[in-house]
């Protein structure tokens, strides 16, 4: 979904600039001219992010930020033609999460834009699916079909190896240095053994076998041998 970011901004020139550029980056886009309509809007349609001005009539920027930063933790990047130390201090202080000074560049807006979004949104953790294997890196949970797989923490190193190549051929080296952070030697059976084990578990109900041998290579994770 697209992320909501409204702008409180009275002057036309630059809120129509804002509103544009914004839009035309995939935002969904408010616009409020004073500090009390900007407030109604952010209660009415929550934002993901508020762009501020600092000086508005009648309710000012700092009060704006003060009373959306008691009503919620919503980002706020205030913008301002004020520029000494105590100005930005001040707007800090009340609340604002970052803080640019007019005239100010498009591109480095948008930039603060994304970093201050990217703060606030949860950390992606992939869940990844070959066929009918499931892997969850968040919960290290794995599944064939419905059927829950029970792993040893260097067997679920291992099929994560493989799930996050797959179709990819992975020589031993490759896998010894991956999973096991050193070269066991060439005659060490340790990788057959867990290959092994990991084709025991993941085929206990039937399920057709997903980790083939490639001969005198390595192994790979595929439908077909």
């Amino acid at each position: 979904m697209n992320e909501r970011i409204l702008i409180i901004e009275d002057d036309h020139s630059i809120l129509k600039l804002l509103q544009r550029s914004l839009a035309y980056e995939g935002y969904i886009v408010d616009t409020a001219s004073d500090g009390r309509s900007g407030l109604n809007l952010a209660r009415d349609h929550q934002p993901d992010l508020v762009v501020l001005d600092w000086m508005l009539p009648g309710m000012d920027g700092l009060e704006v930020c003060h009373r959306l930063r008691t009503g919620g933790d919503v980002p706020i990047l205030m913008l301002t033609a004020k520029d000494t130390i105590q100005d930005r201090v001040q707007g800090l202080d009340a609340g604002a999460d970052d803080y640019l000074v007019k005239p100010f560049n498009l591109d480095e807006l948008l930039a603060r834009i994304r970093a201050l979004l990217r703060r606030t949104q949860p950390e992606h953790i992939p869940v990844y699916r070959f066929v009918d294997l499931t892997l969850d890196t968040g919960s290290r949970q794995v599944s064939r079909a419905e059927r829950l797989v029970s792993l040893t923490h260097k067997e679920y190193e291992l099929l994560e190896l493989f799930v996050r190549h797959p179709k990819q051929v992975l020589t031993r080296e490759v896998i010894f240095d991956r999973v096991w952070g050193y070269d066991f030697g060439g005659e060490s059976n340790v990788l057959e053994v867990y290959i092994r084990y990991l084709r025991q578990k993941l085929e206990s109900g039937g399920e057709p076998r997903l980790i083939h041998t490639v001969r005198g290579v390595g192994y790979v994770l595929r439908e077909n041998p």
